[in-house]
């Protein structure tokens, strides 16, 4: 049933972020909760033995461990109170399922420390109250799970009318979804039926709206689908902007200030925190807040022992690259699936000779085959894939860069989502490797600054080389919208494509050349001279062909190079530099 949900829910992940708005509209609940539930997936796999108690117990520390966001967060909470009711049986009968789902929703509610209603957690408890009290009714797992289910979906459509922001979007939360995703694995396992989708009252998007085309992956979530909802709210009304999450080491603590006062933290998290989450075991706290400042909150916890498994978003930047940025949230390829393996291991540059060093080293970050080859053909040593929403993490950096036998290492992020990962790394290798990243926020800013470096050149005179070529481009964008939507003002239709440049949806129109033709004629407004296309691997060649006929025929003094890049979702992207 566990695998049976986590598969359902990884399937329909894209949908759940859409829906996300609360407690920020930062479009990541789905992606969050997969990944929670992946990690616990992967726990139960590796060590799951015994009975029902024994692996739920398995189930419950790996989602722990690898929980994601407020709301993988939350959801690693209700099945960790299920685990505790679980861990004394073998087998659960009906009285003991819903009993162990209740344990999850009592266990949820205290990790949380202002609980809202209208979320997943009303979710949870609607449906684990309506077990308690179906499951003295019958003992087949399998009507109990149905009533669970059906009650699921009735809290989840009733969302709206309990949390304001939900019914001003006119969405149901995101959390809440993706739970009923879990929910419905659960039956589908039960039963070996598929359970039918239907639409839930104030729910933007049936699942399959997210897919565009037949060919397209069913994980394919397209830039206006993520506007529909959180383009309703401003970037600047998220007060708290930093998504903290790590976990505190307790018995590394020493002192007196080791003892743990969970309710005094909780309290000193909430002066300039909301969305608090404190799990403490006999060793480590789990730790979630949004906070406005996240230097005060680790110097709080640095009290009680050492911080390990650091991360921290900035969540207005996440809302405004959702509001302007295509979202690939496809399944992520082997991060380093073209390193050998026997390379793919920490290198000790002192152990090395500076003369079998190479002085540069450059890693960049790309989606789509041909961009890839584009990078390589370039100078760079390691290609990590990533999309807008599954981005390499600061581990795949520093794995990436000890894989480079190089002096100096230059990272090329080319997404502002991926900046701060790269930041991470290089400062958590500082003394030991030595690494400039490049801010590049999109794939044509990466190819200019790569195009800008020479190799007798300084560290110093390099970076400002690129630095500067990644502020003279301008990059366009050209997708495809799935629903209606309005985006300031210019209104957007369903089928249609759209256009965006420099991250601001600036045309759109029915056919993807018109599309095209509006964006450039914006982008070229100023005259300038390089036209860069990298082809998609969605567009057809004889639009392709039209398009640079245009080009040379409106703007004939431009210079075009047109590339196969390959890349998913978007099917042109556009560089134009002077």
């Amino acid at each position: 049933m566990v695998l049976a949900g986590a598969d359902r829910l990884g399937q329909h992940a894209e949908h759940v972020n859409s829906l996300n708005v609360f407690p920020v509209p930062d479009g990541d609940t789905g992606t969050n909760m997969n990944l929670t539930m992946t990690a616990g997936v992967t726990e139960l796999k590796n060590n799951g033995s015994g009975g029902v108690g024994s692996r739920a117990g398995v189930l419950s520390k790996g989602l722990l461990m690898g929980a994601r966001g407020n709301s993988g967060v939350i959801l690693s909470q209700l099945f960790r109170g299920f685990g505790r009711y679980a861990a004394s049986y073998e087998e659960l009968n009906t009285v003991h399922f819903a009993a162990a789902l209740q344990s999850g929703v009592d266990t949820a509610y205290k990790a949380v420390v202002k609980p809202v209603e209208g979320t997943i957690l009303t979710v949870a408890k609607e449906a684990a109250k309506h077990a308690v009290f179906f499951a003295r009714r019958t003992t087949d797992i399998t009507e109990l799970m149905a009533e669970v289910l059906a009650k699921a979906k009735e809290a989840l459509a009733n969302t709206p009318e309990l949390l304001p922001v939900l019914k001003q979007v006119g969405v149901v939360d995101s959390g809440g979804q993706g739970l009923v995703y879990i929910y419905e694995g659960f039956m589908e396992q039960l039963t070996g039926k598929v359970p039918a989708y239907v639409p839930i009252p104030g729910n933007v998007a049936a699942p399959s709206a997210t897919v565009r085309a037949p060919q397209a992956s069913q994980s394919v979530f397209d830039a206006a689908h993520s506007i529909s909802a959180q383009a309703k709210l401003e970037t600047e009304d998220i007060e708290f902007l930093y998504d903290m999450e790590f976990f505190i080491n307790r018995k590394l603590g020493e002192g007196p200030n080791s003892i743990f006062d969970e309710d005094q933290f909780r309290k000193a998290l909430s002066i300039n925190g909301d969305s608090i989450i404190v799990i403490a075991d006999d060793e480590v706290i789990k730790v979630h807040v949004h906070s406005k400042a996240p230097g005060e909150v680790l110097n709080l916890a640095l009290r009680y022992g050492e911080i390990t498994q650091i991360h921290i978003l900035n969540m207005r930047e996440q809302h405004r690259d959702l509001l302007t940025t295509g979202m690939d949230a496809a399944p992520m390829p082997e991060l380093f699936a073209d390193i050998p393996a026997e390379q793919v291991r920490p290198l000790d540059p002192a152990s090395l000779p500076a003369d079998e060093m190479a002085p540069y080293g450059f890693i960049a970050v790309a989606s789509g085959q041909g961009i890839s080859d584009i990078f390589k053909s370039l100078g760079v040593d390691v290609v990590l894939s990533g999309g807008q929403t599954m981005n390499p993490s600061t581990e795949d950096f520093v794995k990436a860069i000890h894989s480079i036998s190089a002096q100096h290492i230059f990272v090329l992020p080319n997404n502002s989502n991926i900046v701060l990962a790269a930041q991470q790394a290089r400062d958590l290798l500082e003394g030991e490797r030595s690494v400039t990243v490049i801010p590049s926020k999109s794939i044509p800013q990466g190819i200019s600054a790569a195009f800008a470096f020479q190799e007798e050149e300084s560290t110093e005179s390099n970076t400002d080389n690129m630095m500067n070529a990644v502020q003279h481009v301008k990059t366009g964008q050209v997708t495809y919208a799935v629903r209606d939507t309005v985006f300031d003002d210019l209104e957007i239709t369903a089928g249609h494509y759209i256009g965006i440049a420099d991250s601001k949806i600036v045309s759109t129109e029915e056919g993807l050349l018109e599309t095209s033709k509006e964006l450039l004629s914006k982008m070229l407004a100023g005259g300038d001279e390089i036209v860069t296309i990298l082809v998609g691997e969605e567009a057809a060649s004889e639009t392709t062909e039209s398009l640079a006929a245009w080009i040379h025929e409106v703007y004939p003094d431009a210079e075009v190079e047109i590339h196969e890049g390959g890349q998913p979702i978007y099917y042109y992207l556009f560089s134009v530099e002077s």
